[in-house]
């Protein structure tokens, strides 16, 4: 089955969502990035026992600070899925392009543009 998502989202993979920290995803937003999401599995699935939730708190502190910075919480989420969920992958992957798209760009990088 190929799947099909939005051109413009890159995939990064780690071993376990719960090796994703805040400073990862406060480092995307730094570099451009309009919009972060991780995929982890599903709660209380974890191989690695509570990776998925740890995952889940970085992202929360990531939109806190966001938030607080005038970037937008809303542009970084956290999702759970099953590896038989590919679909859903998909769907997700298309809703969240589509958020940030109607957001509009990431305030660093219009600052970026206007100081160069």
């Amino acid at each position: 089955m190929r799947l099909q998502y939005p051109s413009d989202i890159n995939i990064i993979l780690v071993p376990c969502t719960g090796k994703v920290d805040v400073l990862h995803i406060l480092h995307a937003f730094e570099k451009g990035a309009d919009g972060v999401y991780a995929v982890g599995c599903m709660e209380g699935d974890c191989h690695y026992n509570s990776g998925n939730l740890r995952a889940r708190k970085r992202v929360e502190q990531a939109q806190s600070i966001l938030e607080t910075i005038g970037i937008g919480g809303e542009r970084a989420q956290m999702y759970n899925l099953s590896s038989s969920e590919g679909p859903r992958f998909a769907q997700i992957a298309a809703e969240m392009d589509e958020k940030i798209r109607n957001l509009g760009p990431n305030p660093i990088k219009l600052a970026k543009k206007k100081a160069a």
